[in-house]
């Protein structure tokens, strides 16, 4: 099976990319693999974060200010 990949060139902080390949080495997996699957997970949060804000977008909203006033009114704070 070949899966189309395109060739990137990310810069790492040096201790990143040390445990990185350490990573690697002992899941005995790629860091191209890693890093793969790294971005789709935080994509992936991504979406689910975006479908939650979709869901709530008629709730209304309140500002700051009215918060605090509440959480003071309600012992809270």
């Amino acid at each position: 099976m070949t899966t189309k990949t395109k060739r990137t060139t990310i810069y790492l902080e040096p201790d990143l990319h040390k445990a990185l390949r350490m990573k690697a080495v002992t899941a005995s997996r790629s860091v191209s693999e890693l890093v793969n699957e790294a971005v789709k997970k935080s994509f992936a949060a991504d979406a689910e974060d975006l479908e939650v804000f979709e869901t709530r977008a008629n709730e209304p909203s309140i500002s700051y200010d009215e918060m605090i006033k509440k959480l003071k009114k309600d012992g809270r704070i």
